[in-house]
């Protein structure tokens, strides 16, 4: 935990950016029966009952120093998503960043091995040698 505090009190630096990325899957639901509306005297009367629509899984990461945030949603959460997430991190967000600090969860997709299911040998090779992370608790570095 002390890592990753540390992480959060360093100076900004645009070329050493401090990233926060977490997923989560939320459950879609939608109405059986149209709610009541309002009337005087009388609050707007949701019903109780739901239809389940599916899930969706949402991918957010922020630049807590400078408020910059990418939010993406799928419909699952697998290894693949998050190794493409990764790399457009890299390569479309922060192309310019010298090493990135990545504070994430140690899920169990937020591997290596998630870059060489996703990418050819080569594709995910050169993922790693841009994204060295070497964990420590919970906070990940990205070069």
């Amino acid at each position: 935990m002390e890592d990753v505090l540390a992480i959060y009190a360093l100076p900004y630096d645009p070329y050493y950016p401090v990233i926060c990325m977490d997923e989560s899957c939320k459950q879609l639901i939608g109405e059986v029966r149209e709610p009541m509306p309002y009337k005087p005297g009388r609050p707007l009367r949701i019903d109780d009952e739901y239809v389940r629509n599916g899930v969706a899984e949402i991918f957010l990461e922020v630049e807590p120093l400078t408020g910059k945030r990418h939010v993406a949603v799928s419909a699952h959460r697998a290894r693949t998503d998050w190794a493409r997430w990764i790399k457009g991190m890299l390569n479309e967000r922060y192309p310019d960043a010298t090493k990135v600090c990545l504070v994430m969860d140690n899920l169990n997709t937020h591997t290596a091995a998630s870059l060489y299911e996703t990418f050819p040998p080569e594709e995910a090779l050169d993922t790693r040698r841009a994204a060295r992370y070497p964990l420590h608790s919970q906070a990940w570095q990205l070069a």
